[in-house]
């Protein structure tokens, strides 16, 4: 005779309270395996590559314009609180208000390139994508990212001094907070950004539902925000408002978008990307 599943039926000597004991064990779902968060990563990846041009442009859009949220709340906080309360408190609040935007735009599933950097490149390493395909999916989300964050900094830029709720000193004091550094440090920086931001990816997916993700994203964007890591398009979006109303030249602007950039993509390919791709690769063999 062939056995039933457990969950057909329960064996009729049980109490009551063991069965629903038993259904709710039975209904919690067991942690994922690095290989199942992998071949998750490489499916969701896939996807992306898929996707037509313009609804994953748009979607980019859509993002650099939320995660743009983050220099709202942070430019807010360092205007309400900047002569009110000691360096060391203030810098713990606008690291606290950073995950904002993050949360809006990868809960909402609109398309993030730090976020891209790991999860377009899995498909590659697994052999289900091409480096063309690849070269597609980061030039569209990232140039989506910084459209969409132009738009937000322009946005802001006139409203908050406006509305006296961003100063222009707190727009000069976010923006020199990027751009004053030499292009190693810039690099360094934003490789490690890049690192975290790939684990994001990674961590959510092994994550099982919206709560536990938003938590994952607060711990390591508050990470990013009280380290001052470079972040290519947060980072972008608070340079490019200092360059509209502060003494930011386009040459601090650009200096610190290439070095961010370059950083961001080597942390989430190197780091994330290619380790864990070789940590899970005997499972996929065995």
């Amino acid at each position: 005779m062939v056995n039933k599943p457990f969950l057909t039926k329960l064996p009729a000597t049980m109490s009551e309270t063991e069965k629903k004991s038993r259904k709710v064990e039975d209904a919690i779902e067991k942690p994922k395996s690095a290989h199942e968060i992998f071949m998750e990563q490489v499916e969701k990846g896939e996807l992306e590559h898929k996707r037509p041009s313009r609804g994953l442009f748009m979607s980019a859009i859509a993002g650099g314009m939320e995660v743009g949220f983050t220099l709202l709340l942070v430019g807010i906080v360092h205007t309400l609180f900047y002569e009110e309360i000691s360096k060391s408190y203030l810098e713990v609040l606008l690291a606290m208000a950073y995950p904002i935007g993050f949360i809006f735009v990868i809960i909402g599933r609109s398309e993030l390139f730090t976020e891209h950097t790991n999860l377009a490149f899995v498909p590659v390493l697994n052999k289900s994508a091409t480096f063309s395909s690849l070269g597609r999916v980061w030039t569209l989300v990232f140039v989506g990212n910084l459209v969409g964050g132009y738009l937000v900094s322009l946005i802001l830029s006139l409203l908050g001094p406006a509305m006296d709720i961003i100063s222009y000193d707190t727009f000069y004091k976010l923006a020199h907070k990027l751009v004053d550094y030499s292009f190693d440090i810039i690099l360094i920086s934003s490789i490690v950004a890049g690192w975290l931001m790939g684990l994001v990816s990674w961590l959510v997916s092994s994550s099982q539902e919206t709560i536990s993700r938003i938590v994952v994203i607060v711990i390591v964007t508050f990470l990013i925000g009280i380290g001052g890591l470079h972040h290519s398009i947060v980072g972008s979006i608070e340079v490019f408002a200092g360059l509209l109303v502060t003494d930011i030249t386009f040459a601090q602007y650009g200096h610190f978008q290439l070095w961010s950039t370059i950083g961001n993509l080597i942390g989430g390919v190197l780091f994330v990307s290619v380790l864990k791709f070789s940590t899970v690769k005997p499972d996929k063999k065995g």
